[in-house]
């Protein structure tokens, strides 16, 4: 009796961390991009009215006016084309955004094949049935989908340690007369990875027809980064409605520093949570490896019993809980 209801006490338990985590998930995710429209403007509030003077019958006000609604009409048909063709990242375009050579299907039987090696190995072994599938989930589907989701978010800090200075070759070189195609080849041939073969790919796309824009809307497919939207934002702003393409680039870059020194400076505040999440989250291990080494037929009951086998079930369940929880509470979005 006592074991059914603690059994019931542990279901009851994780059932309501399981919604709450969830219900602050979709919070977190529903949360509306308000600052997006103010980061646009700040970068291209300097492509300003300087190469265009007052024509005959034009005041400098009726000329600003007429800009602005350019620059509105402009703005929208971005963000309606970057709506359309940058859904929810499939398989084929998380793979591309590793920049890793291996096909969908041969990343989906590769995931197979370890899922089911998983299961027959703990099988093999003496575990239950659940438990060698719940291994084959983990090696079969978690583990590779982590990896992948790593090697992307690696990818996307790598190329953001290069942008800003590719952004100043362009500012340089424009000041300088050389036209932008010109200083995308710049960067292509002199900056590292992955900011040289992105802007390569540009380049190569230009020689065949593709034009800048969409070019530029491949880039953002590949490495979809705000960063990378407002570049290609400002670029488009001005091919149609012209401007000091040097002006709006340069406080474009000022924009991406300051962002880089935003998200450095929100690292070292976090840097005490982190190690507290760190030590909180190893301990359970660290003791439960002492235990088992001081006292194995103490704790050997949690892996010969079902009962102990639920109940590190649910230990786990909520561990994971608490490191999305403080994940959360460090990641912070600016």
């Amino acid at each position: 009796m006592n074991t059914i209801i603690l059994v019931m006490l542990f279901t009851a338990v994780s059932v309501g961390l399981f919604v709450g985590g969830m219900a602050l998930f979709l919070v977190e995710a529903a949360e509306p991009a308000v600052r997006k429209g103010k980061r646009v403007a700040a970068v291209t509030r300097g492509s300003g009215t300087r190469n265009n003077a007052p024509g005959r019958g034009e005041s400098a006000g009726d000329l600003a006016a007429k800009r602005r609604k350019q620059v509105e009409a402009s703005l929208k048909e971005a963000e309606r084309k970057q709506g359309q063709t940058n859904p929810k990242p499939t398989l084929s375009g998380l793979l591309q955004q590793a920049d890793w050579s291996m096909d969908p299907r041969s990343f989906v039987i590769m995931t197979a094949t370890l899922g089911i090696g998983a299961i027959l190995l703990f099988v093999l072994m003496g575990y239950e049935f659940y438990v060698a599938l719940g291994a084959g989930a983990v090696a079969g589907f978690g583990f590779p989908r982590w990896f992948l989701m790593f090697s992307v978010g690696r990818r996307k800090k790598a190329f953001l340690r290069e942008f800003a200075n590719a952004i100043d070759v362009i500012v340089r070189g424009v000041k300088s007369g050389l036209p932008l195609n010109e200083c995308l080849k710049i960067i292509a041939a002199e900056s590292p990875e992955p900011v040289g073969p992105e802007f390569k790919s540009i380049i190569e796309g230009l020689k065949v027809g593709v034009t800048l824009e969409e070019g530029l809307r491949r880039m953002y497919q590949r490495m979809p980064l705000a960063e990378v939207n407002f570049f290609q934002i400002v670029l488009v702003i001005q091919q149609k409605t012209g401007g000091n393409l040097a002006e709006a680039l340069s406080n474009l870059s000022a924009v991406l520093r300051d962002r880089k020194r935003l998200q450095g400076k929100i690292q070292a505040l976090s840097s005490e949570a982190k190690a507290s999440a760190g030590i909180i989250g190893s301990l359970p291990f660290i003791v439960g490896l002492l235990v088992y080494f001081t006292s194995p037929d103490y704790i050997v009951l949690l892996f010969t019993e079902r009962v102990g086998n639920f109940v590190l079930l649910c230990s786990l369940v909520w561990m994971s809980m608490g490191i999305f929880v403080m994940k959360k509470m460090i990641n912070f979005k600016f």
